[in-house]
């Protein structure tokens, strides 16, 4: 997934940028109004971070003119007034979504996937889609592509647990307490374990792990 980011401040760019492409994503970045506008209409990209204040002219009128010339990328525009009047404002001139400063990494990443998922359609909040996996939290069903996964109720809990949180590392203590419901002993290697066997059901022989290892913390679930 290939997402603009048009920000400011460089050093901030620089930092979504390291966040974003761990998360999965192919990042460009740029600094004002005029490139935010080229680039986008140039096309190619599934999703835009815009700054309300960019230096040459203001984030609000740059989402104006795009959503006029009928442009429908979803956009995360990166504000610093939290008023639900101004956020109001901003999501009548076409922000799918919006983030107040100072904003925690995570969460930006976690409102880029949730927009992504609803310009795709993906609206029912019982079916997880992470990529080519989706899974039924209802009917407790994992596909990927059109193939049929079966899982035991641990290893359904633990992949709906890494799709819930796309692209971000879980340590061994959150998966403990989220799918064992008990604290982590460092001495098990129970979540090590499981793991293991849900990548033997999900991923295909010679191509690049679904579930990734991050040395020392846990794992996360690659996202693109």
């Amino acid at each position: 997934m290939r997402v603009l980011v048009a920000e400011a401040d460089l050093q901030v760019a620089a930092l979504m940028r390291r966040s974003l492409e761990a998360a999965g994503f192919s990042v460009d970045l740029c600094s004002s109004g005029a490139e935010a506008t080229k680039y986008v209409n140039q096309g190619g990209y599934d999703a835009l971070v815009l700054d309300a204040s960019l230096p040459d002219r203001d984030g609000l009128s740059v989402l104006t003119q795009l959503r006029a010339s009928a442009q429908a990328i979803p956009v995360v525009l990166l504000s610093r007034t939290d008023s639900p009047r101004d956020r109001a404002r901003q999501l009548e001139l076409g922000a799918d979504d919006s983030l107040s400063r100072p904003f925690d990494l995570t969460e930006l990443i976690a409102r880029i996937h949730a927009v992504l998922r609803r310009a795709r359609g993906e609206i029912n909040p019982n079916v997880l889609r992470v990529g080519e996996l989706s899974l039924d939290l209802v009917r407790r069903e994992v596909r990927r592509l059109d193939e049929s996964v079966e899982l035991t109720n641990r290893e359904f809990s633990l992949l709906a647990c890494l799709m819930r949180n796309p692209g971000e590392v879980l340590s061994r203590p959150q998966l403990c307490a989220e799918v064992w419901n008990f604290h982590h002993d460092p001495g098990t290697n129970v979540v090590d374990v499981c793991v293991q066997r849900v990548r033997r059901k999900i991923e295909f022989p010679g191509q690049a792990p679904l579930i990734e290892t991050v040395r020392g913390i846990g794992y996360r679930l690659r996202v693109g």
